[in-house]
């Protein structure tokens, strides 16, 4: 492909994603103000609790195979072998959806010992038993979007995204405006039962989509078992080591989740407080932070399938520039967000989320924004490049040290010791991503 198509293709797609992404966040963002005011801090304290649990089975069942499904489509249809992308589609969509109904029959027979032993907290179980009914569908959702997030055509994942986010947040309100009607008391669960919902609407989506597609190409035909053997042993050399990653650095997070309430109350505060200065951090402070990475976001998912096409191509120029100026421009953002954050921290926790706690959360982590928005397109580049081992060290590492400051600094300093192991964790992942990429180029 001739660059200049190439950066055309790269810039639309990039475009398309971070406009349905800045709208889905703005939604997600009134929605966590509806979750803060009808629910109570400590209520989505508990609603992120089991966030853990879901990310982990996603990990295993379809993020890693997402990505790799990513690079193998991007690397077959730049050897101009469109028939092989859509037989690894087929074979990513089966693998993923067995390991999915895994994850959902364990989830259900094991939330009481998870919520127990785990969360350590049993107001946890029912959350946990709707939230795995999503599992499926999620994993038929990210695949399709994995496909064709490698053909750079990113209609389709950015109207599942929207569609997905709509109904989450309608189907809670709808759930929550009937309750009150009714006069009955409405609980966390409601918010469960709209991640689940906006998850199936997504996915049949995705479904009829691809189906409507593969109709039109006249992709039916009949394939000999070995080829389809020879599809799954791809993904899975592709995918093996990035669901390896994902995994690990799941656990190391629900270790991280798990332990922050508790370090809290080792510094001091009551079970509730803790709970509740959790929910301020993840269920506001974080999603403010991240609803900039919108647009970083949208440009790591381009780069991975951008820079695979460009490695097989052998077209070291082009690579090396397009780094430079994404690496540029996702600094230059940062910079800008963090003089933002550090100037309205005060009107987003006080007068926005009606949150005092949120400000000083806000405040501090503004100072994170140049290298959290740059280490996601790094560590994407490094996928497409293939260097999965490298982005899983540097990750595991950077992630043991915020693990650290949970274990080591909150019970001394609170949450302002998370906030700065945080901060280093960041550091430490971009100086790292810069080097790799030195030696890789």
């Amino acid at each position: 492909m001739h660059p200049s198509s190439r950066t055309r293709l790269f810039l639309r797609g990039t475009f398309i994603l971070t406009a349905v992404s800045l709208l889905t966040r703005v939604i997600g963002f009134f929605y966590r103000i509806f979750l803060s005011r009808a629910f109570g801090a400590e209520s989505v304290g508990l609603y992120q609790l089991i966030f853990p649990v879901y990310a982990l089975c996603i990990s295993l069942s379809s993020a890693g195979i997402q990505t790799a499904l990513s690079r193998i489509v991007a690397r077959h249809m730049s050897l101009k072998n469109p028939t092989r992308a859509n037989l690894a589609l087929k074979t990513a969509l089966f693998f993923s959806m067995i390991l999915a109904l895994f994850c959902t029959f364990a989830v259900q027979i094991f939330a009481p010992f998870l919520s127990e032993s785990f969360l350590k907290e049993t107001r946890c179980i029912p959350l946990l038993k709707v939230m795995a009914y999503s599992f499926p569908f999620a994993s038929a959702h990210a695949c399709i979007c994995g496909y064709y997030i490698g053909l750079k055509q990113t209609r389709i994942p950015a109207v599942s995204q929207l569609l997905e986010q709509t109904f989450r947040v309608s189907c809670v309100y709808i759930l929550y405006m009937a309750a009150v009607r009714q006069s009955e008391e409405t609980g966390i669960l409601i918010a469960v039962c709209g991640l689940v919902f906006g998850e199936i609407v997504s996915s049949f989506y995705c479904i009829f989509a691809v189906r409507k597609a593969f109709h039109k190409e006249k992709q039916f035909k009949k394939r000999t078992a070995s080829v389809y053997a020879e599809c799954f042993f791809e993904l899975f050399s592709h995918s093996f080591f990035l669901t390896a990653n994902r995994i690990a650095l799941n656990l190391l997070q629900s270790i991280e989740v798990i332990s922050i309430p508790q370090a809290l109350v080792r510094y001091g505060l009551s079970s509730s407080a803790a709970l509740s200065h959790y929910g301020i951090l993840n269920g506001i402070a974080l999603p403010c932070i991240l609803f900039p990475s919108a647009v970083t976001n949208s440009v790591s998912v381009m780069m991975l399938p951008t820079v695979a096409e460009i490695q097989a191509a052998s077209q070291k120029r082009t690579l090396v520039s397009m780094i430079r100026k994404v690496s540029a421009s996702c600094l230059f953002l940062g910079l800008v967000c963090t003089a933002g954050f550090l100037v309205t921290a005060n009107f987003l926790g006080n007068t926005i989320f009606q949150s005092p706690g949120a400000s000083s959360y806000i405040r501090t982590l503004a100072f994170i924004c140049p290298f959290l928005y740059t280490n996601s397109t790094y560590i994407s580049i490094l996928n497409g490049l293939g260097q999965t081992t490298s982005t899983f060290l540097i990750n595991v590492t950077g992630l043991s040290i915020r693990i650290a400051g949970v274990f080591f600094l909150i019970p001394r300093f609170g949450m302002t010791g998370y906030l700065m192991g945080m901060l280093f964790s960041q550091l430490y992942v971009f100086f790292c991503c810069i080097l790799k990429l030195k030696r890789s180029l």
